[in-house]
């Protein structure tokens, strides 16, 4: 975390259509995406309050997509924490969160950000 600036950048990758968008504008607005139209690279902030200090959570939504491959890891420098999503009814994306996404982490990043994995789309499980 950048502590002079109290800013924590997180980067959202994953498969496109595994639901980023929505995560990231269900936490920044109370409100859902009603369709889906792919990402290029947009970014949110979002102050909270910790202890008292205001605290910005930048959060990167970035593209799936093969396209993007090259402009992609553009955002990576200085991020605090990736997110790595994948659907949870989607067998391909969780898949190639072992066969694409880690592997251009280790490739194009820093080895010492962390990781966090998350599933998304559980409201769409039929189970």
């Amino acid at each position: 975390m950048n502590v002079e600036s109290n800013r924590i950048k997180c980067v959202f990758l994953g498969d496109g259509a595994v639901g980023k968008t929505s995560l990231i504008v269900a936490y920044t607005t109370d409100g859902y995406t009603s369709e889906y139209v792919p990402t290029a690279i947009d970014t949110y902030d979002v102050v909270v309050r910790v202890d008292g200090e205001p605290l910005t959570f930048e959060m990167c939504d970035t593209p799936g997509q093969e396209d993007f491959d090259d402009l992609r890891p553009l955002v990576y420098p200085n991020t605090d924490v990736f997110l790595l999503c994948f659907s949870v009814v989607s067998p391909s994306s969780f898949k190639n969160v072992k066969e694409k996404w880690i592997p251009e982490l280790k490739a194009r990043s820093s080895r010492k950000t962390p990781v966090l994995l998350v599933g998304t789309q559980s409201d769409l499980r039929e189970d």
